[in-house]
């Protein structure tokens, strides 16, 4: 029953993905897009093809792009921050780099904005401890933990997401299927809100109900054909030179077999790269492989290194001279960071407004 449940589920987000696809066509401007990373570490190409190449697409398109480096979210599962000044800034430098345009994006901190965070505190009263254990991430990284205690920021991430969603009125998040239940736990709090407290203007709720948006984008795996992943040290890294890049694509996991097939179920490895490939050059990945033919993983090796290095030298080249500018990095943060903080008091204050809080 849960699993028709669950396949049901995403069988209408996918309705309503393409019925949000039509209507951005129609008229962009009716949608603001909260979407975020944590800055544990430094981007690689599984977040640049799986979301960052996507969010500068819809950027594109005209849709308010408002772009969250999550610093407060990385304490939920790690005891120190680390070089997080560091990591914050090359993620916004990785940001710029892909194409993400200040004008056009919103790109803020956790930290900066004391508003967002103090709408923890009404959306915490309005679910319960059982709700935030069935949680799929929370449950995922209680797994993963080897038996290490839940910290209580970890246990009400998905309240903190929400409170990231709703403090800016964003009404739309670009997610994968394993993320739905995050907004779907969003928009059931801003329902609950709405119940308990009613409304400040009778023409409209406090918040708006936000949508998710399917990503179709593929998931690339890591070059030992596990998921990619920072701690895995399994990534090639936005930040990489060319020739960083060619001697993590000379360790990449391949099979026995010299004649290259692209096959993700039987080989996946070989797919894999292949699918890189294919990402970088815009071929199809059967297409490439014909190519290489009987040429084995060296030549497969040395095709992936060629295509990605010409499709991220432009980015490469404008990474390069962002880093010499650090003040201007920090203006865009603060730039930021300021109109984050206009849009969450103003929220914070209908907020309060709907409690009875306001007393002057």
């Amino acid at each position: 029953m849960q699993a028709s449940s669950q396949s049901a589920t995403v069988e209408r987000a996918i309705a309503r993905s393409q019925e949000i696809e039509r209507e951005i066509d129609k008229d962009p401007s009716r949608f603001r897009i909260l979407t975020g990373d944590r800055p544990t570490g430094h981007l690689h190409l599984g977040h640049y093809f799986g979301t960052i190449q996507s969010r500068v697409t819809l950027q594109n398109r005209g849709i308010e792009l408002w772009q969250l480096i999550a610093d407060y979210q990385v304490i939920t599962d790690r005891d120190g921050v680390g070089p997080l000044r560091e990591r914050v800034l090359s993620l916004l430098t990785d940001y710029l780099a892909a194409g993400m345009d200040p004008k056009k994006t919103v790109i803020f901190t956790h930290s900066a904005v004391p508003a967002l965070n103090q709408l923890m505190l009404p959306f915490l009263s309005l679910v319960t401890e059982a709700e935030l254990h069935r949680n799929p991430t929370v449950k995922s990284e209680l797994e993963a933990s080897g038996g290490r205690a839940m910290s209580g920021l970890l246990l009400t991430y998905p309240v903190h997401q929400a409170a990231d969603i709703l403090f800016c009125r964003a009404n739309l998040v670009p997610v994968g299927q394993d993320q739905l239940p995050h907004v779907e736990q969003t928009r059931v709090i801003a329902n609950r809100f709405d119940k308990r407290y009613g409304r400040v203007r009778e023409d409209q709720p406090v918040f708006r109900r936000p949508d998710a948006l399917l990503s179709n984008a593929r998931h690339v795996l890591g070059l030992d054909g596990e998921k990619m992943s920072k701690s895995r040290g399994n990534t090639i890294e936005l930040r990489m030179s060319a020739d960083e890049t060619a001697k993590r694509l000379k360790k990449a996991k391949t099979d026995a077999d010299r004649n290259i097939t692209y096959d993700p179920v039987n080989r996946p490895e070989v797919s894999n790269l292949l699918l890189l490939a294919s990402m970088a050059s815009g071929e199809d990945p059967r297409e490439i492989a014909d190519q290489i033919g009987d040429g084995g993983g060296g030549a497969l090796k040395n095709r992936v290194t060629e295509d990605l290095n010409t499709y991220l030298e432009p980015m490469r080249a404008k990474r390069a001279e962002l880093e010499q500018n650090e003040d201007y990095l920090l203006e865009i943060l603060r730039a930021g960071n300021e109109r984050a903080n206009e849009v969450a008091e103003a929220t914070l204050a209908d907020v309060r407004e709907a409690m009875h809080m306001r007393y002057y």
